[in-house]
């Protein structure tokens, strides 16, 4: 039921917005008038009385030509008898409507104000009762003036009480909605951090227990996708634009779907093709899986690195978010070119060099056979293969190589194929390995050289399991590679036998690659350490494959700055064109030593022919020096100083040291080359001495991977 004593009550919403918007018109012009003189205007008395004993009302006068209300006199003007009552002024829900003042016009001449500006009431009709009608000011234009009586003090505290009600309830509302909010965004971390933790379970297990990958894998796709459903929560991504809070948000987000799409849209289905019965190759089928996944791969990375970037992560997100920012930054490359490289877009072809580590050569070893493998649509094949008695010795092949190189390595270095990895980079070698086929063997087209070498091959063969070599009926596993290609096959074949062992094996260990028949995460694990030491080189004539490799290990290219680490090269050549480095032993210092001003780097390097004279007197003639026979074997040590040093000094320890060049600079780095000759059971140690002026990261050492790993310390200091 309506309060009687509401002015509004009745009201619809249309006429209290009417009612509001003139309230505030008559309060400004109110404002604007109040200093106006004003006449007063009767009112007839409710008892009969006269106009002279009634009550005025002050009305503002038309100016005059136009004067503007403000600047016009007032008049009074008096009431006509019986035409207007104090019942006749109707308030505002005396029945739903606002009634003016006077239902039948009142008519006067206004005094003064004759000419443009004087108008007459009667000229207004007469509105129905209980139609809402604008009040005519003195302005004629219908606007409420400000200079009414006590209704419009009411309208307006009643509209300011109505204002103050909904910003309150709205208030209120927005409070609600913030807390409903804030709890479901908790509700909603809580759900992914248990999920991350579950995931995150499941991968140490994987690790400790690589059989159980296959079983796992599933289960981790679940966690993966539960985790990851935060990307279609409208709350979760609208918090993600609140500061400090957002990025953490985001950061879990990204990780999360980061997950999802390498577990459920990479890992899952790869596993599934990889186990397939289907007898399409392996690779063929994995294409479109990578295919597929690779637009996802490469949005993820760009959003994971700009949110790596905030200054707002707390530390348990910014160590998620920072491990899976270095897996994708490598990945998404990766997972770009990988298509191209399998041929999905045209065939390629790729030359395998098989590096002996018994004839120690720069890089690995010497350049002892080589194959070539085409790949179309992921389909792999052999399509050619040679031995190093193949190729043509004496005659340079036409590449241009710089001097330095020249003078370090003398023209062998474009002569020999077996010298070509001689050069500690990996580049130089795969233009002269993919001249020398293109002239002596084939003149196909070469895209790419993967260089291989028995250490990495051990690696292979825990994840493929043993091999059978027909030629000679002897089983290969891991454990017995390394002697049975670098000793074995040199101890009881001849030359050409062991050539047809080191073909044979390369064609089985290709055989299962090329099915997919080893386990995904032992190869991965092989693979890694293979090119984390050196064993593993790839280099692609692709520019754009290239740019991608070209800072990673496995592109067998000296850092040439040091902001990362300061990398310090040690080389070995085996100048006796024998096989003995089976036996050779090695060990490496390097101590770095920091001032205020630059570092100075201290390379200590000791040789050892582990082997008794008796023992290599009954060596096969190719395995002893043809040189030297057994009496001795000359090695070229090359230690490469960080970039941006000097060599200061060089020193040695040993029967027969040389010191050969000590001004020499390649591939932007000073050089220090010795020689050794060693008899069975000797040493000798040779020592260099670089310095530079600047920031130098910490030191690091890459080395010529050795038969019998080369042991010694790094110690570092610098930036990090």
């Amino acid at each position: 039921m309506a309060d009687e004593n509401d002015p509004f009550a009745g009201l619809t919403r249309r006429e209290l917005r009417e009612l509001r918007e003139r309230l505030d018109q008559a309060e400004a012009a109110h404002d604007a008038k109040d200093d106006a003189p004003t006449t007063a205007l009767p009112h007839l008395r409710d008892d009969g009385g006269s106009p002279d004993e009634a009550a005025t009302t002050m009305l503002p006068q038309q100016g005059v030509e136009g004067g503007s209300p403000d600047e016009a006199a007032t008049t009074a003007l008096p009431q006509q008898p019986g035409s207007f009552d104090a019942s006749a002024t109707r308030s505002p829900g005396d029945d739903g409507s606002t009634a003016t003042a006077g239902a039948n016009a009142a008519t006067a001449d206004v005094a003064g104000g004759a000419g443009a500006g004087s108008a007459r009431a009667d000229d207004a009709a007469t509105p129905p009762m209980g139609t809402p009608v604008a009040t005519t000011n003195a302005n004629g234009d219908g606007s409420d003036d400000g200079s009414g009586g006590g209704s419009g003090d009411v309208d307006d505290d009643s509209g300011r009480r109505w204002t103050k009600r909904h910003t309150k309830r709205t208030i209120i509302i927005a409070v609600i909605v913030l807390l409903v909010c804030a709890a479901w965004l908790g509700i909603r971390a809580l759900m992914v951090k248990g999920d991350l933790e579950a995931a995150q379970r499941i991968v140490s297990h994987v690790q400790q227990e690589p059989d159980s990958m296959e079983a796992s894998l599933p289960v981790l796709g679940e966690y993966a996708g539960s985790a990851a459903s935060v990307k279609w929560d409208p709350v979760w991504r609208i918090a993600e634009f609140i500061p400090w809070a957002g990025p953490n948000l985001k950061g879990v987000r990204l990780a999360s779907e980061t997950l999802d799409v390498a577990t459920n849209d990479l890992a899952v289905p790869a596993l599934a093709e990889m186990n397939s019965d289907s007898e399409d190759p392996v690779l063929e089928r994995l294409l479109p899986i990578l295919s597929d996944v690779q637009p996802a791969i490469t949005s993820l990375a760009g959003a994971v690195e700009g949110v790596a970037d905030s200054g707002s992560l707390i530390a348990p997100v910014r160590s998620g978010v920072d491990l899976v920012n270095g897996v994708l930054q490598m990945a998404e490359p990766a997972i770009g070119v990988a298509p191209g490289l399998l041929g999905a877009e045209e065939p390629k072809n790729y030359l395998l060099v098989f590096m002996n580590n018994a004839e120690s050569v720069g890089l690995a070893g010497s350049a002892a056979s080589q194959t070539l493998i085409s790949v179309d649509s992921g389909n792999l094949e052999i399509t050619a293969q040679a031995s190093s008695g193949d190729f043509v010795e004496g005659q340079a092949v036409d590449v241009d190589v710089d001097e330095s190189a020249l003078t370090l390595y003398t023209d062998y270095l474009r002569t020999h194929v077996n010298t070509t990895p001689s050069r500690p980079d990996f580049p130089t070698m795969a233009e002269l390995t993919r001249a020398f086929w293109n002239r002596d063997i084939g003149d196909q087209q070469i895209d790419g050289v993967v260089a291989i070498d028995p250490i990495a091959l051990g690696y292979i063969l825990e994840a493929t399991g043993p091999i059978h070599i027909e030629e000679t009926g002897d089983t290969m596993s891991s454990g017995n590679a390394v002697q049975m290609l670098l000793s074995d096959a040199y101890s009881r074949y001849e030359p050409e036998v062991a050539d047809a062992f080191f073909a044979s094996v390369a064609a089985q260990v290709f055989d299962k690659i090329a099915t997919a028949d080893f386990d995904m995460l032992t190869m991965a694990s092989s693979m890694s350490r293979g090119i984390d030491q050196g064993s593993v080189l790839f280099h692609s004539f692709d520019d754009e494959t290239q740019q991608f490799i070209a800072d990673e290990r496995v592109s067998g290219i000296l850092p040439t700055d040091n902001e990362e680490t300061s990398t310090v090269g040690v080389y070995f050549r085996d100048e006796s064109a024998s096989k003995i480095d089976y036996y050779m032993k090695s060990n490496i210092d390097v101590t770095q030593t920091c001032s205020e001003g630059g570092s100075t780097f201290d390379v200590a390097t000791t040789l050892h022919l582990d082997v008794d004279q008796a023992a290599v007197d009954v060596l096969p003639d190719y395995v002893k020096s043809q040189t030297w026979g057994s009496s001795q074997f000359r090695t070229a040590v090359y230690v490469y100083g960080p970039p941006g040093t000097t060599l200061d000094e060089v020193s040695f320890e040993g029967r027969q040291v040389e010191v050969m060049d000590e001004g020499i600079d390649d591939l932007g780095r000073p050089v220090a080359w010795f020689w050794t000759y060693l008899a069975p059971t000797e040493l000798a140690s040779v020592n260099a001495t670089f310095s530079g002026d600047g920031e130098f990261g910490p030191a690091a050492l890459w080395s010529t991977p050795m038969v019998n790993a080369t042991t010694g310390t790094v110690d570092a200091c610098g930036a990090e």
